[in-house]
């Protein structure tokens, strides 16, 4: 299995939105690609700013480029996610899970 992290930061006013984004649009939308298997999304709200970390799972480094192609360290974003967020990790991260007690 293969963990993606990623992480990205709003301003405090558009947390919430940005939160409900993932929830309603882009979680629901990644459980269509082959290969998803779940994510968490961590959330860490500051005096200026919110820092979210999404973590993805996937059963392959195949299924992550499915979802992300074949550059795929690169992010991906929602339109309307890069208009909520006011700066972002250029890279996204890749482990091999190698062990879980969920």
């Amino acid at each position: 299995m293969i963990a993606r992290h990623w992480r990205g930061w709003t301003k405090v006013g558009d947390a919430d939105a940005y939160e409900s984004l993932l929830k309603e649009k882009v979680l629901p939308a990644l459980q269509q690609i082959a290969g998803y298997k779940g994510g968490y999304i961590l959330r860490d709200d500051g005096p200026s700013e919110a820092e979210f970390v999404v973590v993805n799972l996937f059963d392959s480094l195949d299924a992550v480029k499915r979802f992300a192609g074949p550059v795929y360290r690169t992010p991906v974003f929602e339109p309307e996610a890069r208009r909520l967020l006011s700066r972002v990790e250029p890279v996204a991260m890749h482990y091999e899970v190698r062990a879980s007690t969920v």
